[in-house]
């Protein structure tokens, strides 16, 4: 879990074009209250596609999935759970 933490803070640190150094942030804190936008987390999304070799559907393109870092991980798990199961 801390490692999948520290490659989705990677991502928001070159992607997520926030106000604060992704590495300070905790895994609750609020996302767009510390400026990712929803241009940013389109960016955001490619890259987690890219480093979890995953593809967001449609059903989990929402604000909501993007809120925090807890809540990436959540998605990105769920993600990789449900290719490894097909």
């Amino acid at each position: 879990m801390a490692a999948m933490d520290d490659e989705i803070r990677s991502i928001l640190a070159r992607y997520g074009r926030l106000a604060v150094p992704a590495g300070t942030l905790g895994e609750h804190d609020d996302l767009p209250r510390v400026g990712l936008t929803s241009h940013a987390s389109v960016s955001v999304m490619l890259a987690l596609e890219d480093q979890f070799d995953i593809e967001f559907p449609e059903s989990m393109l929402r604000k909501s999935t993007f809120e925090s870092i807890a809540a990436i991980r959540v998605a990105v798990q769920t993600l990789l759970s449900v290719g490894q199961a097909s």
